[in-house]
């Protein structure tokens, strides 16, 4: 593979002059620096502007590199070197992973890349909170299980353990918590921890669920929430707590509810309530933030309702594995795993880890859009619930299948639904990313719904589409809704296409697939179809490749004339 220099330096792109030889200390304290952040790679050769002036000649052997590399870091960093012409001179390209634990270098100097504020990157010291914070994303550290220095058992506040009892019967919890007493229930939740010496001390989950407001303002200075109103730029309401996380949730619905309007449909013999916000899905998405955010960075969890979504961040990204790409298919990463693992035992959260669905599926059961992450960084991450009005005929069609089934619809077939209702017409490669599966998942996906009568199918071939079904556009009260979205009939795209040929000459094939609304094996096979019909007769090859009338198109185009 040929590589190419990059044109600037970034956060994982890093240009090292080699005219005077680099000293092997800068060289190796620069690689750990990009292994601690997202990995990159080091262009030995290079200015700081990107002009390329060659290696030193010391450093024309590049055999031994990676090996001088292993040697000088704690845990080995395993780099891979080559060389590389630029403009005509040697330089060195150095490939560096990232790091799975935190690297130093041989001398014990703790780096990381970052961003400075004019946009230009730097390598800074890792301080000893930077270090727990990035190995409790990369799972290697329980921060939440750790005890608390300093703190007693006078911190964890009687009131709040009654509420964590209270909890438990209200959200369906574990109810053997109820059984137990007050020492054995902080043993079973990982709320306190013992000491050598016997003695029990609040672990950070203890503080953070029963401890008292004047304690975790002492011992977890970084633990504040905000609700936040904005209407028209306009501040209606904007408040910081730092109370303990189940008295926070209640606090926080409770000053959400009276901005969360709700109207009423009717389906069948039942009238269902439609929300502005799902409520399941703004507990678990509050919830969610509470619990993954990074207890090691100041900044409050920010709950801002805005004049078309509901905004929730929390400082810290994703944990290291899990993506925008993989976010409902993953295997549950949590940041803070003692007090992830508490709260499902309380039932606050879902207790199968996949609270990312009941988010998801609190949206596009009302036909609104999907969760927004889009905003997430490495620094935070950004939930937006966009409010627009609810499709109150998607919603009648979710809970009628949902009543039919005695079930919820798997998620994969709401996204699904909730596809086809905004583009029409899916295959299953489309639907494919936005489930974040295989195209044979998403096709037994769609089979599925249109064995249930949900969806229409058309084609046989990879290029097989689908849409809503006639029973879904009628239900809605759109009859010409189907014809229009089922498109035409073979006969009907081959008169589509002679009438092109007669106005313009020719047509290509990437012109059917824009003219007649059809995949390219769809186009293929009309193609296909008219020549062997002689409608049309193929000039050319390759990309050059066109199509003009046939005899038999030419005949047909004349009897629709005189007819």
């Amino acid at each position: 593979m040929i590589h190419r220099l990059p044109r600037a330096e970034s956060l994982s792109v890093e240009f090292k002059s080699d005219l005077k030889k680099l000293p092997d200390r800068e060289l190796v304290e620069a690689l750990v620096c990009l292994a601690n952040a997202e990995g990159g790679e080091l262009w030995l050769g290079v200015e700081d502007d990107g002009r390329p002036t060659g290696l030193h000649a010391e450093h024309l052997n590049l055999a031994g590199l990676a090996g001088l590399v292993a040697a000088r870091t704690s845990p080995s960093l395993r780099v891979q070197v080559e060389q590389v012409d630029a403009a005509g001179l040697p330089v060195a390209r150095i490939a560096v992973p990232k790091a799975q634990s935190i690297v130093a270098t041989a001398n014990g100097v703790y780096l990381r890349r970052r961003l400075k504020h004019d946009g230009t990157p730097e390598c800074a010291p890792m301080l000893p909170h930077e270090r727990e914070s990035r190995a409790s994303s990369l799972g290697l550290e329980d921060v939440s299980a750790q005890p608390v220095a300093g703190a007693t058992l006078a911190d964890l506040d009687p009131l709040e353990r009654e509420r964590l009892r209270q909890a438990v019967q209200q959200y369906g919890g574990d109810r053997v918590l109820l059984e137990l007493d007050d020492e054995a229930l902080d043993g079973a939740l990982g709320l306190t921890t013992r000491q050598p010496d016997g003695t029990r001390v609040p672990t950070l989950t203890g503080l953070l669920l029963v401890g008292r407001e004047s304690s975790l303002h002492q011992w977890v200075p970084t633990h504040e929430f905000a609700f936040q109103v904005l209407a028209q730029q306009a501040v209606r309401f904007n408040e910081f707590r730092r109370f303990p996380l189940l008295k926070a949730l209640d606090w926080l619905e409770t000053n959400f509810r009276p901005y969360n309007p709700e109207e009423e449909i009717q389906v069948g013999l039942f009238r269902v309530p439609v929300p502005m916000v799902d409520m399941a899905a703004f507990r678990e998405a509050v919830a969610n933030a509470l619990i993954h955010r990074d207890y090691h960075r100041l900044g409050a969890v920010h709950v801002r309702l805005e004049d078309d979504a509901l905004a929730i961040s929390n400082p810290g990204g994703l944990v290291d594995g899990v993506t925008l790409a993989n976010l409902l298919v993953t295997e549950p990463r949590p940041r803070n795993r003692a007090l992830a693992d508490a709260m499902k035992r309380i039932g606050v959260v879902e207790r199968s880890g996949r609270g990312v669905d009941t988010i998801f599926r609190g949206m596009l059961k009302f036909g609104r859009p999907s969760p927004d992450y889009s905003r997430t960084d490495a620094h935070s991450v950004v939930l937006r619930l966009p409010t627009e009005p609810a499709d109150q005929d998607f919603r009648r069609l979710v809970v009628e299948e949902e009543r039919r089934r005695t079930a919820e619809l798997p998620i994969d077939s709401l996204i699904a639904l909730a596809a086809i209702r905004a583009l029409k017409r899916v295959t299953a490669d489309e639907l494919a990313e936005r489930i974040q599966r295989d195209a044979a998942s998403a096709k037994r996906t769609l089979e599925a719904l249109t064995e249930a009568g949900l969806v229409q199918a058309h084609g046989h071939t990879r290029g097989r589409s689908y849409t809503l079904s006639a029973s879904v556009y009628r239900a809605a009260g759109d009859k010409a809704g189907y014809t229009r979205q089922a498109g035409f009939t073979p006969i009907q795209h081959e008169q589509m296409v002679l009438s092109y040929v007669q106005q313009h000459g020719q047509i290509r094939r990437a012109e059917i697939m824009d003219l007649c609304h059809l995949s390219e094996g769809q186009s293929k096979d009309l193609l296909k179809r008219m020549q062997g019909s002689e409608l049309l007769r193929l000039e050319g090859a390759g990309r050059g490749a066109f199509y003009r009338m046939g005899e038999r198109g030419q005949k047909r185009m004349k009897t629709d004339e005189n007819g």
